[in-house]
């Protein structure tokens, strides 16, 4: 009998781009297996047994993943949509990295959001999650992605949730071994 197995996207943000977008992937994967969406402040201190992958995403604030003050920041531009004592970069630094065969099973992967005016700059939320997870003993299962807004407290195109729908499908795609072979 096979084991049911899902993937669990943790996600922060300020004014409900990110969400939409973790919403978006959510959808892409339950092509190929049950997904989850959690914000980042009700997400569990461990991974679950039946979790094989784990998505982290947030927006970048100067350059990284948010910190406090620049969700602070964030909270004087507008009505913030999650509580925001807590981001990514803190549940990250109290998640207990999985051990033995289960970090062996597990795959992570990361986005972010960016304003797209400044896209070209360095650094990057995503990046920076994905480095956290690798120091965990964690393999990434792709490459980090970034999403863009028009400013930063939206709104995000249509262009951009389909573009996370399908690379929720990709994502999909590689965890079960249906991807296409060029």
């Amino acid at each position: 009998m096979s084991e049911t197995v899902r993937a669990l996207i943790v996600y922060e943000t300020m004014f409900g781009n990110t969400e939409r977008i973790a919403r978006a992937i959510r959808d892409g994967l339950r092509h190929h297996l049950p997904a989850d969406t959690v914000p980042v402040n009700r997400a569990p201190s461990v991974v679950p047994d039946d979790v094989r992958l784990l998505i982290v995403g947030g927006p970048t604030h100067a350059f990284s993943m948010s910190r406090l003050s620049t969700r602070q920041e964030a909270w004087k531009q507008g009505d913030v949509v999650l509580p925001i004592e807590v981001g990514i970069r803190e549940w990250l630094a109290a998640l207990e990295p999985p051990t033995g065969r289960r970090s062996d099973l597990l795959r992570v992967a990361t986005f972010d959001t960016r304003i797209a005016k400044v896209r070209r700059l360095p650094g990057s939320a995503a990046r920076s999650a994905a480095k956290l997870l690798r120091r965990m003993g964690l393999r990434p299962l792709t490459t980090s992605e970034s999403f863009f807004v028009n400013e930063t407290t939206g709104p995000i195109s249509d262009v951009e949730i389909d573009r996370a729908q399908h690379w929720g499908e990709e994502l999909g795609r590689l965890l079960t071994g249906t991807a296409k072979v060029a």
